[in-house]
């Protein structure tokens, strides 16, 4: 991180993503927290597809966000995508940054951004901090923490809190297969790269068509609901805002957390791919077993189909893995990062076949 001028010193433009004339004025106009103009900017870490700052106005703080400053075709879009499930996530139960303004005029800053309300805590991922690290009962109460806010957020009427077109929920779990397989087979195009290299994609894209749960809803999900996008408390074991809601959509909820189970490994899970999981259970950590029993008795859901939400999880994210491992071998930057997407991969398919083979 790195906390920038403040007074009369002009503040950073971070590469021109902030223009702080405009911003300044925008601001104003928009009556954020605080008074005056804004003396500090300090550029955070932990977005992975856009920038984060955290402002300082007066005795305010506030966080803004915005995408890169090289716009994607959609960069825009889904910035006020995420601004509005964040406001219609109010007056909820989900832990969720609070929205504070949003901004739909990309000549401010170049791109449409959001501005929240700051989150005190942290996302777990490696290390574990201070009593985290020493006390194996706070450890235990992050698993149930975790199950409280991705239940919780499968709980919200999305037609109630205004969010009804917010995706395609018609036949959104026989769409699934088609969607993330075409996505698959379209790096075939990128130059240098000469396919996908992964066992069980085609017994397991025909197991789920066959298999199509008969008990699906249709929900908001968070869409990358994994550890990283978890902000826990310092001081006591609870979650205090899932962040990063760009992929959030309409959707059957049991994918998230199926999303969220396909992210560590346990025992008696597959010994192929990349040697380290993304995310490793702490010692102390519950099972996977135990986050879906009580998943199911806070939302009321029959668990049986939770392999068919496991084995696609496996499936979609195996997909979009690939892509980055296209990417790097057609000349994108990250050759070794995208060589272990592609062995992790590999494991999300071993993972997927190990799963069908059991039912």
């Amino acid at each position: 991180m790195n906390i920038l001028s403040s007074g009369n010193t002009p503040l950073a433009d971070f590469g021109g993503l902030l223009d702080w004339p405009r911003l300044q004025a925008w601001i104003e106009h928009s009556e954020m927290p605080g008074q005056g103009p804004v003396t500090a900017a300090q550029q955070l870490t932990g977005g992975s597809q856009n920038n984060l700052f955290l402002l300082t106005r007066g005795t305010a703080r506030f966080v803004l966000r915005r995408p890169p400053a090289h716009l994607r075709e959609h960069s825009n879009a889904t910035i006020l995508r995420e601004a509005r499930v964040l406001k219609a996530l109010a007056d909820s139960d989900v832990p969720h940054p609070r929205l504070l303004g949003a901004c739909d005029d990309p000549t401010v800053l170049g791109a449409c951004f959001l501005l929240m309300a700051p989150l005190p805590g942290f996302s777990p991922l490696g290390e574990l901090p201070g009593r985290y690290a020493r006390d194996a009962d706070w450890r235990a109460a992050m698993g149930p923490e975790f199950v409280r806010a991705a239940a919780a957020l499968a709980r919200v009427d999305h037609q109630a809190v205004g969010l009804a077109d917010f995706g395609k929920p018609d036949h959104w779990h026989s769409r699934q297969v088609e969607r993330w397989r075409a996505q698959l087979d379209g790096y075939q195009s990128l130059p240098g790269y000469t396919g996908a290299h992964l066992q069980h994609i085609d017994s397991t894209a025909r197991w789920l068509q066959d298999n199509l749960p008969t008990d699906g809803r249709i929900g908001i999900i968070h869409g990358d609901l994994q550890w990283p996008n978890a902000m826990f408390a310092y001081d006591q074991p609870r979650i205090v805002g899932l962040i990063d809601w760009e992929l959030s959509t309409l959707g059957d909820p049991l994918l998230d957390l199926a999303w969220t189970l396909s992210s560590w490994r346990e025992p008696g899970d597959p010994q192929v791919g990349a040697a380290d999981p993304v995310v490793r259970p702490w010692d102390g950590f519950g099972s996977r077993a135990e986050m879906i029993s009580l998943y199911g008795e806070l939302t009321g859901r029959d668990m049986h189909s939770l392999p068919w939400f496991f084995v696609l999880a496996c499936f979609k994210l195996a997909c979009i893995l690939e892509g980055s491992h296209a990417r790097s071998l057609s000349g994108g930057p990250g050759k070794q990062m995208g060589e272990f997407l592609h062995d992790y991969a590999v494991w999300l398919m071993a993972k997927a076949r190990q799963l069908t083979m059991s039912l």
